[in-house]
């Protein structure tokens, strides 16, 4: 163990801090920077390609300084030895499965998107996704513009911050992380998205399934009519006018499947399920 003696006045009088108590406050500042930098990576929002890394590099220095202060103190241990490798990647799990129960309700309107897109005729009409980066329908991204509206007039990235912050207590900062129950929670998780995108195509696959039948009985009953000229832009009307009158009913279901996320970060993060 060393001293280090700090200046603390023009008195000439110095403060001693230990050995001990330097790395713990190195690690705790640390460790609580790596858990906010791996939500912010995988976090909507935040996440996003047009967000620069600099400003995502900053605001998590800047939220580590608010939140480090607050957090019960961090173990000791020795620098760069195997106990601190294992506290780091369990600080990198549990941010990423944090973040990843967010980004899994954009994750459910994307395929909800897709699935409506296809139905409509309009699978081929994509463009490139900011969250991610990759090609997705311009009816995914519709709902992802609208789900990052409501996402945000909710408070939802201040509700987020909070569940991260409160997270440090109900999960402090040690050698062990998220237990397997919590991951195989985030798994079930995992399959609830591909059905709530099912939730939410539902209404438009078994309208527009009605409109191919009437196109079909059309077609047998007049065969010299050419319904390929008139049917493709009458079901892409239609499902424009499904998706209006859906509004109604997928506004809630928003609000209910981001309220179950943030449940989920608490449960990863140590709280009651």
């Amino acid at each position: 163990m060393f001293l280090l003696a700090v200046l603390v006045d023009k008195e000439n009088k110095y403060m001693f801090i230990s050995s001990e108590e330097l790395i713990s406050w190195i690690g705790t500042y640390l460790w609580t920077l790596t858990r906010i930098a791996a939500l912010f990576s995988v976090a909507p929002i935040f996440s996003s390609r047009n967000v620069p890394s600099k400003v995502k590099l900053g605001f998590a220095v800047l939220l580590t300084f608010v939140i480090a202060p607050t957090i019960p103190k961090a173990p000791m241990v020795e620098v760069f030895s195997g106990d601190m490798l294992l506290i780091t990647l369990h600080q990198i799990i549990i941010g990423l499965a944090m973040g990843l129960s967010l980004q899994m309700i954009f994750g459910m309107f994307i395929i909800g998107g897709q699935v409506v897109a296809y139905q409509m005729g309009l699978g081929f009409s994509q463009m490139v996704d900011p969250q991610t980066g990759l090609q997705v329908p311009v009816i995914s991204q519709f709902y992802i513009v609208l789900l990052t509206l409501i996402f945000l007039a909710i408070n939802g990235h201040l509700i987020m911050i909070e569940v991260l912050a409160e997270s440090f207590v109900s999960l402090p900062i040690s050698a062990s992380g998220v237990t397997l129950d919590s991951m195989w929670h985030l798994v079930i998780w995992g399959g609830q998205m591909y059905l709530g995108g099912v939730k939410i195509a539902l209404p438009a696959i078994a309208s527009i399934l009605l409109i191919n039948l009437t196109f079909g009985v059309v077609t047998r009953s007049a065969p010299q009519f050419n319904i390929f000229s008139v049917g493709f832009p009458i079901t892409m009307v239609m499902g424009f006018l499904i998706m209006m009158i859906t509004f109604s009913t997928i506004l809630p279901q928003v609000t209910a499947q981001i309220g179950n996320a943030f449940e989920l970060m608490k449960f990863v993060a140590g709280g009651v399920p």
